[in-house]
């Protein structure tokens, strides 16, 4: 008979999720010394090699993956029972996983820092991630809740808006379309540079269906991987930009750049709560769920101190 324990278990999923000992370390809070050793003793006790690593790469072996396809199972069950027990104890205690995509990063932790205040005894998970990124684990249930602006079509899953997320259009403060004292027609928008995420993207996607649905294709200039890039290149006079509203912050008091006053904008979007329908929802995540309820109306319009946050 093997004996195998919990922390085995749960380093070698991260481990062989994140195809690293150094993410799988951080992410479990621990050393990555730990990590080894945990694993080690994991092949001692099964008898067999589980990875392999070739120079900074991980990967799984033939024993390693029949036990990554059957360990998830076995953590998500204990884990819910773990929670059961908590909660029927009156105490709100575990872990939660959350996927969010990047631009989420403006207002999350806001949201997490009064919710991990209130119960000290869940830990949070936070990936802060690409869409394309998110969607993976979406498609492979891996969180309990991920946190996105465009969900995807397609998936057998349950959205609900929490909050709002209006896009609008970003110029740098010298340029000329700021200068001419009326709205902007969208025919002239179009005729200028564009600054967008990568392909994938919530935003982009809502651009390009925006710049379609007027028969036009945008003008894109240079393709960037972050907002806060994007940001800094519209500040230095690269072109314009359709941003969610949340990410221009300091920016746009400190005036380098401005919200132009155009046709159709802003575009009323929410962010959305995706959960998967496969997976049961947990007490933890049960219990942040209503906690949000009660600190953002979730017909779209931020709490007021959400509001404040964000």
């Amino acid at each position: 008979m093997m004996h195998v324990s919990l922390r085995q278990l749960r380093t070698f999923e991260a481990v062989a999720r994140l195809r690293s000992f150094s993410r799988a370390a951080e992410e479990l809070h621990v050393t990555q010394p730990t990590v080894s050793k945990q694993i080690r003793l994991l092949c001692d006790e099964i008898g067999l090699a589980l990875l392999e690593q070739i120079g900074k790469k991980v990967f799984l072996t033939e024993a390693g993956e029949h036990l990554y396809a059957t360990c998830g199972d076995w953590l998500e069950t204990w884990g819910r029972f773990e929670q059961t027990i908590a909660d029927m104890k009156g105490v709100k205690k575990g872990r939660l996983r959350i996927a969010s995509v990047t631009t989420t990063k403006y207002f999350m932790p806001r949201l997490l820092g009064p919710f991990c205040a209130q119960y000290p005894g869940i830990d949070i998970a936070l990936e802060v991630i690409n869409r394309d990124r998110l969607l993976e684990r979406l498609a492979r249930n891996q969180d309990d809740i991920y946190v996105m602006g465009v969900p995807p079509d397609g998936m057998n899953i349950e959205c609900e808006p929490f909050l709002e997320n209006s896009l609008v259009v970003l110029a740098p403060s010298s340029h000329r379309l700021t200068t001419l004292g009326r709205t902007v027609r969208f025919a002239e928008l179009a005729q200028e540079h564009f600054l967008v995420r990568e392909r994938g993207s919530g935003t982009r996607l809502t651009m390009e269906r925006l710049f379609e649905g007027h028969g036009v294709r945008p003008n894109i200039r240079m393709e960037l991987g972050s907002n806060e890039a994007i940001k800094q290149a519209v500040a230095g006079g690269l072109g314009l930009a359709i941003l969610s509203d949340s990410t221009i912050g300091e920016d746009h008091l400190n005036h380098q750049v401005c919200v132009l006053d155009v046709e159709g904008f802003p575009i009323r979007r929410s962010w959305y709560l995706v959960r998967s329908k496969e997976k049961r929802v947990s007490v933890v995540a049960a219990t942040f769920l209503e906690f949000l309820k009660s600190h953002v109306n979730l017909l779209g319009h931020p709490a007021k101190e959400v509001q404040q946050a964000v």
